[in-house]
């Protein structure tokens, strides 16, 4: 398949999928393209690195039917992995509604972490209750080079929670996993987007 942008064309090619998480990949990969999530132009992410694409979930999960797809796999990938949490958790703002629609499901209460303390009202980053010895299941919308999830995790491992796995919608492979791994974080990915030489690929 051929994605066009103003300034670039780039091409997304789909592999074979054999179970149920490489179908349900397939189709969420599917579906970004085809709401336009998958964006090419020259970008500067969060990170700070420069990129030809841009993963644009934000946009993805104004669609019902993406966000429901992405709650779907996200809770088949903790049953699969018999994942035990006591708490749902995300940053704000694109992981939000995903942390929301994974919460409903599971009735586990949520935790959002704000990206900056407020200077007003009660000035805490940590929005929901937080319980010393609990486990806290981290849900991310994009995954790049891992610091912002990293700090996250931080906020809550300093209340004394318990913090193992994070899920996140895409990762872009970009170093992610392997600093999460450092800090004793599992990552775990409904879809794995990268570039090659034949252009995106989507896993």
């Amino acid at each position: 398949m051929l994605i066009y942008a103003r300034s670039v064309c780039m091409r997304v090619k789909m592999y074979p999928y054999k179970n149920r998480a490489q179908i349900m990949s397939k189709d969420l990969g599917r579906e970004l393209q085809e709401c336009g999530a998958i964006k090419f132009e020259d970008f500067t992410l969060v990170s700070g690195i420069d990129s030809k694409y841009y993963i644009d979930i934000k946009k993805a999960i104004t669609k019902p039917k993406i966000l429901n797809l992405i709650r779907r796999h996200i809770i088949d990938i903790i049953v699969e992995n018999n994942i035990k949490a006591d708490y749902i958790a995300c940053v704000e703002l694109g992981a939000v509604p995903i942390g929301v629609a994974v919460s409903l499901e599971t009735e586990l209460p949520l935790i959002i972490i704000r990206k900056a303390q407020k200077d007003y009202g009660i000035k805490n980053r940590i929005v929901g209750d937080v319980e010393k010895g609990k486990v806290a299941l981290f849900v991310e919308d994009v995954t790049t080079t891992g610091g912002s999830i990293i700090s996250a995790v931080q906020i809550l491992r300093n209340e004394g929670m318990i913090i193992e796995k994070v899920i996140s919608v895409v990762d872009r492979d970009e170093g992610a996993e392997k600093a999460l791994s450092k800090e004793g974080l599992n990552l775990i990915n409904c879809l794995r987007i990268f570039p090659s030489e034949q252009g995106l690929k989507l896993l």
